[in-house]
């Protein structure tokens, strides 16, 4: 199963993120924002961040799950290269998600080829069939 695939949008970046899980779903869109900005296979896995995002439901969890990225490159240059430890739980009327991003600062070694400003609502989808799918438009 592929695990993204970008998509035609008039102005800003759109893709789609699969798995056969919602969580493998939501490490999909991670790595298909960051590879909006840098090759995340050519980033080396020198650091961690631990992140946490909540949400009421599934897309205000993927929104600020996904934000959490261009915060960390945003605050400590940090440039993700893949993820683990990524769970999914429903505390009580939030969704809580937890994972652990594995990367590396940015130094003149890597390159930096695009920006994304922000993840947008817009057009946004989550959907179960077979597999999992998660749709997201960003703001580049």
């Amino acid at each position: 199963m592929e695990k993204y695939k970008f998509l035609r949008h008039t102005a800003d970046a759109k893709f789609q993120a699969f798995g056969s899980t919602l969580e493998e779903a939501f490490i999909n869109a991670a790595l298909a924002t960051a590879s909006l900005m840098w090759d995340w296979e050519k980033i080396e896995k020198k650091i961690e961040h631990r992140i946490e995002a909540k949400g009421k439901d599934l897309k205000q969890l993927l929104n600020g799950f996904l934000e959490e990225i261009i915060y960390l490159l945003d605050s400590k240059m940090f440039l993700l290269s893949s993820l683990e430890n990524l769970r999914i739980e429903k505390k009580g009327s939030l969704y809580v998600l937890r994972a652990l991003f594995k990367g590396d600062k940015y130094s003149e070694k890597y390159e930096i080829y695009g920006d994304v400003k922000a993840i947008t609502y817009n057009e946004m989808e989550i959907e179960q069939n077979a597999h999992f799918m998660v749709q997201v438009v960003v703001d580049v």
